[in-house]
């Protein structure tokens, strides 16, 4: 009996103090020489970065974000840089703004993560299951 408990303390040990180290990218992998940014038009930024992670076809804005973070266990996680670079391309493909944010330290950034109002979680709890029942109503969003 001693020895099954030893055992399991020791699976438990090895279980929250492991010491294996992963490394986890989002977005494209970067290095020192990355992040000297001076593109000149959007086929060179294709060919640095290549697609963006998300187009902005109204602004003409193209963004990319990345982020590097490295985990030993569940609790110990520590992200080493999270960037967002934001590149705005005129009618000729020229690049005639570009930025770079740095998520970890700029918190306050005009990109923050802002969401819309959901009218579905205002409703109560008998609308919801009894909602589909009946004539079809308009829908409430403005």
């Amino acid at each position: 009996m001693i020895f099954l408990r030893a055992c399991f303390i020791i699976f438990i040990i090895q279980f929250i103090f492991g010491c294996v180290e992963k490394t986890r990218y989002s977005g494209k992998i970067l290095n020192d020489k990355d992040l000297d940014i001076k593109i000149l038009d959007k086929n060179e930024l294709f060919k640095k970065f290549g697609q963006p992670s998300y187009v902005d076809e109204l602004l003409n804005k193209y963004f990319y974000f990345t982020e590097m973070s490295k985990d030993k266990n569940f609790y110990n996680k520590k992200t080493y840089y999270s960037y967002l670079f934001v590149f705005e391309i005129d009618d000729s493909n020229k690049i005639i703004n570009s930025e770079t944010i740095n998520l970890l330290t700029n918190k306050d950034h005009q990109y923050k993560n802002l969401q819309t109002e959901n009218n579905i979680l205002k409703r109560g709890f008998l609308e919801k299951v009894f909602g589909g029942i009946g004539p079809n109503q308009l829908p409430n969003s403005p």
